[in-house]
């Protein structure tokens, strides 16, 4: 059996894979990564590499995706296959670009703490799924719940880890392993463009574009992305 680790993103948890740790669970032994109170990705990955087997395959969600790759720059030899998942590959943009996102992140914490986490997940998650799922009440409140379960100490740890993320870039070209590049097609922080990308760079990849889904994909359209990572894990 498979040993599959899989990295969760910005203030989520194993909550974000609960239905693929399920349809997976005849193929795949899962472990989910806690980046507890880490605030820089590599640190998140070497954790990861330090609880991790000897081999395994490694999937990652957003942020996740981001700490997956530095997993690969860590560890490649321990890496048997890579899934990517809404996530994104480059660095803070130099310039205006890059102050905007770092004020947007910045304002968020500042409600968290004055709020509390679950108003500003509140506010955060409208952005982050599809329009039409926006009235569903249980992914809704599945997502602010997992938020919740963080503290605005986490949350703010997580933002600079963010902030000073490496660019990935560079990786691309050397990631040799049957690699998985998924997205949600109406997913408004990581694009499909970017995926296709990334999916145009490594070598032995696959681009899965789920429709009627926004970033956060594996809630939304569980059963695609299992159905997806079922066929990734059995590539050659």
């Amino acid at each position: 059996m498979t040993s599959l680790v899989l990295v969760p993103g910005l203030m989520c948890d194993e909550m974000v894979w609960k239905v693929q740790i399920q349809a997976l669970s005849g193929v795949a032994e899962c472990q989910v990564a806690d980046h507890g109170s880490l605030d820089s990705l590599a640190a998140m990955a070497s954790a990861i590499l330090g609880h991790a087997p000897p081999r395994f395959a490694l999937a990652g969600h957003s942020m996740g995706g981001r700490v997956a790759f530095e997993v690969f720059r860590q560890a490649p030899d321990r890496v048997e296959r890579l899934a990517i998942m809404d996530a994104n590959y480059k660095p803070l943009a130099a310039g205006a670009g890059g102050e905007e996102e770092a004020a947007g992140r910045y304002r968020l914490l500042e409600k968290a703490r004055a709020e509390g986490v679950r108003a500003m997940a509140a506010e955060w998650v409208q952005g982050m799924v599809h329009p039409g799922r926006k009235s569903d009440s249980a992914l809704i409140t599945a997502i602010i719940d997992m938020f919740e379960r963080k503290t605005a100490e986490t949350f703010e740890a997580q933002i600079r880890a963010l902030l000073n993320r490496p660019d990935a870039g560079p990786l691309l070209e050397q990631i040799g392993v049957p690699t998985l590049i998924l997205c949600g097609r109406e997913d408004a922080w990581s694009s499909p463009s970017v995926h296709q990308e990334m999916a145009a760079r490594i070598p032995r990849s696959e681009l899965v574009i789920v429709p009627q889904s926004g970033h956060m994909v594996t809630m939304e359209r569980p059963d695609e992305v299992s159905e997806a990572m079922r066929a990734w894990l059995g590539r050659n």
